[in-house]
């Protein structure tokens, strides 16, 4: 019996996803739980999985479309099934009209103008580029917008396909310009003869040529969908979710410690980060915080009887959150070789819906970066999210000696409507014991 793939809903504010591209194409067999096709979100490019196992009948839309959740993309049947009439609901995609991202001005054109010659049309009654051409949705747009000839690019994305950075690419290429001329040689000073005999004369030094060369133009790029999602929520967040903030320092000597012994007997590849120690300790302490494992919604607080963590993940043009699950109950080997996997998938744009969905606790750490300490905004409808500074080693007194110690500033930020800051308190106080006696993780 066939069976219809419909666009699904890859997060709580999605409406709708563009295709990017098929895994699996007409006539191909399928089985259940594979790759079938690439959407992209407002979040990331994720990989679709098909829920059916069969062939794949036929696709009802074409790789750029933009199209609206729980619309038909694909049919699924059985192996030698004839589709004589499409099920109810599902008939192909027409004159799908990409939206735009968000209003800006033009952008200043391009030096080289013989890339003018022949633009490429802004998409209207269909999405897709014609020839071999691939481009993202954003992509094609921005070329449109500018003038810019797709054809006479380089992508560097899956399959060639021209993406964002190849147009920004573009437009950052200086324009060849002629060599400066030389500034003539400073006349030698003279010096003065008044006082020569009780000083000597003091040296003038020429000032340095100003630059020849003109300031690079302003430059102005419109909103990616990511950048777009990620300013909509933190504004709303920070707009109507009533934050306040406590900071703590713990001493990371033992941590530390642990660390590089664990570190000398793993791979490169299997290396623990702090950072794994932080949502292992993170998760456990949770466990005796249930109002920060929470969601608000609407005039209820959810408590989760799961921790699923979600960590900040920086890619390009934005951040994503991927999400390890079960985070109390994982060994930090297992933490460790999920969170590298799908950072690394995340920035690849290949993560899976199930891997950047459903954190109740989220955390953002900027150690990396050699940060002191920084507050971050909650992820809506989460109660609460951790910001990491760096571990350093300053001057601590011990024993009324200064000496050297590894020292991390957290600070968390709760939302006031769930949890108060005596509690709050108590939370950051509670993660001491596992960060500062990190033997308790290895439990």
């Amino acid at each position: 019996m066939a069976e219809t793939v419909i666009m699904p809903k890859l997060g709580f504010d999605m409406a709708e996803g563009a295709l990017v591209r098929w895994v699996i194409q007409e006539g191909e067999p399928v089985s259940k739980g594979a790759v079938l096709a690439e959407i992209e979100t407002d979040k990331a490019t994720v990989e679709v999985e098909s829920g059916f196992a069969g062939v794949v009948a036929r696709h009802l839309v074409k790789p750029g479309d933009i199209v609206p959740i729980n619309t038909a993309i694909a049919i699924i049947a059985s192996p030698g099934e004839k589709i004589e009439e499409l099920p109810a609901g599902a008939q192909p995609q027409t004159a799908v009209q990409e939206t735009a991202v968000s209003s800006v001005e033009p952008a200043a054109q391009p030096a080289d103008k013989s890339l003018l010659l022949s633009p490429t049309p802004a998409p209207s009654e269909s999405s897709r580029l014609p020839g071999a051409l691939s481009a993202s949705p954003l992509a094609r747009r921005m070329a449109a917008e500018m003038g810019i000839n797709l054809g006479a690019l380089e992508g560097s994305g899956p399959g060639g396909r021209i993406v964002k950075k190849d147009i920004k690419a573009f437009l950052s290429a200086p324009a060849a310009a002629s060599a400066p001329t030389s500034a003539p040689a400073p006349a030698a000073p003279v010096a003065s003869t008044a006082g020569a005999a009780s000083k000597p004369a003091r040296p003038i030094i020429p000032l340095a040529p100003l630059p020849s060369a003109a300031a690079p133009a302003d430059e102005t790029i419109p909103l990616n969908r990511l950048r777009s999602a990620i300013g909509r929520r933190m504004s709303e967040s920070k707009q109507h979710v009533p934050h306040f903030y406590v900071t703590h320092e713990y001493n990371l000597d033992a941590l530390m410690g642990l660390r590089k012994q664990l570190n000398e007997m793993l791979a490169d590849d299997e290396k623990i980060s702090v950072n794994d120690f932080i949502i292992k300790a993170v998760a456990v302490a949770l466990r005796q915080f249930p109002n920060l494992n929470a969601s608000l919604n609407g005039s209820q607080v959810v408590r989760h009887g799961m921790i699923h963590i979600g960590v900040a993940v920086a890619i390009d043009g934005g951040l994503l959150t991927v999400v390890c699950r079960d985070a109390d109950r994982k060994l930090l080997r297992q933490i460790a070789s999920e969170v590298r996997g799908m950072a690394l998938r995340a920035r690849d744009g290949k993560v899976r819906p199930d891997e950047i969905e459903g954190s109740t606790f989220s955390i953002s750490n900027l150690g990396m970066y050699d940060v002191e300490n920084f507050t971050a905004i909650i992820n809506p409808p989460e109660a609460a999210i951790l910001a990491v500074g760096s571990a350093r080693q300053v001057p601590v007194v011990k024993d009324g000696q200064v000496t050297a110690g590894w020292r991390m500033k957290a600070t968390i930020s709760v939302d006031h409507r769930v949890s108060d800051g005596a509690e709050a308190a108590r939370f950051m106080q509670s993660l001491a014991p596992y960060l500062e006696d990190p033997l308790r993780l290895m439990l």
